[in-house]
């Protein structure tokens, strides 16, 4: 088993939707306003629409939950979902909240990807499961896509 580069991915993120408490931790929804990806077989658009439907538990870890839409450069249309977390020392943790450049070497953020598609020159995509390596900023996401091959 190897790590392919897949793709870079910067997700524009709207405003924290707060639910508040549950029995499950802190819900929270953030909205996808958009962004880009780009990398050796994948690049386009990522769409305005989708979410993350994060839940933060006591601990301060991050369970993430996101889907949505791609297009890539070439017209095709894609659904992503990822799942995934974040956690880190508390002290990181609130400067990320607080909107914060912080090192991503500073925290843990990791995600499992995988796609659907209908457009017969993505449909490996269908088969295949992607690692991410991610970092969070005031307004986005920056991740780094890997194919397990």
């Amino acid at each position: 088993m190897r790590l392919e580069p897949l793709a870079s991915f910067h997700v524009k993120l709207s405003p924290i939707l707060d639910l508040g408490d549950s029995h499950w931790g802190r819900r929270r929804i953030i909205d996808i306003a958009g962004g880009s990806f780009e990398g050796p077989r994948l690049s386009g658009d990522i769409l305005p629409g989708g979410a993350d439907w994060q839940v933060l538990h006591a601990d301060g870890m991050a369970s993430i939950d996101t889907r949505y839409t791609l297009r890539t450069h070439d017209g095709a249309h894609l659904y992503i979902s990822t799942s995934g977390v974040r956690h880190g020392p508390p002290e990181v943790l609130a400067r990320l909240a607080a909107g914060e450049v912080v090192d991503p070497s500073a925290y843990y953020f990791r995600l499992f990807c995988r796609f659907e598609t209908g457009d017969e020159r993505y449909l490996w995509l269908n088969r295949t499961l992607a690692v991410a390596s991610g970092a969070r900023t005031a307004d986005a996401v920056r991740y780094d896509a890997y194919a397990l091959t």
